[in-house]
């Protein structure tokens, strides 16, 4: 596999989100769909590709813990630490998210984001400086594809930009934990 991605990849990618598009692309974890994670017609986009239900909320990553607070009205302590100690990709859900598109957000206010660590997701967050929405590469309640040829040909026709990065890599990735966080340190883990 390599290791390097064409810098030509990455800027097609970073067009179509600029411009409200959909992209397929390689994640820390499972290949993602994604787009601006403030841009409620992209996310609209998603929804209706994989068919899935409003108010459910999506993941949405970024490349670094700092850019956080611009988009969660307040961060339990114990974010920072399970941030800097998770051995492997972890999804934390704040109690209310801000600044970003109203559909990304699950009904009851909250949002799931990961810092991501990948080669060409945390390169294409730092470009685009906004949070990218990364939800699995699937219809919503059919198995999560975990590598690129497993995704049905379905969604890689419905999006804007099928990233090449990782396509003909053959290891198979696994989904982020999820652990959703309370303002008063209470915490739930919803998958390990």
């Amino acid at each position: 596999m390599n290791d390097r991605f064409d810098n030509e990849d990455l800027k097609q990618a970073l067009e179509v989100l600029k411009q409200g598009g959909i992209i397929l692309y390689p994640t820390d974890t499972v290949w993602g769909i994604g787009c601006d994670a403030t841009n409620i017609a992209a996310v609209e986009k998603i929804i209706e590709l994989k068919k899935r239900d409003a108010g459910k909320g999506m993941i949405v990553i970024t490349d670094q813990p700092g850019r956080i607070p611009q988009y969660v009205k307040a961060i339990p302590e114990l974010a920072w630490d399970l941030i800097e100690l998770a051995e492997k990709p972890l999804t934390l859900i704040y109690p209310d998210g801000k600044n970003l598109a109203a559909n990304v957000l699950a009904h009851d206010g909250s949002i799931g984001i990961r810092v991501t660590n990948e080669l060409f997701s945390k390169t294409l967050c730092t470009r685009f400086k906004t949070p990218i929405v990364a939800t699995s590469a699937n219809l919503s309640g059919k198995k999560t594809p975990r590598s690129f040829i497993e995704i049905e040909p379905a969604i890689v026709e419905q999006v804007d930009y099928v990233v090449k990065f990782r396509q003909d890599d053959s290891k198979h990735y696994i989904a982020s934990g999820i652990m959703r966080l309370g303002l008063h340190g209470e915490f739930e883990l919803i998958r390990q």
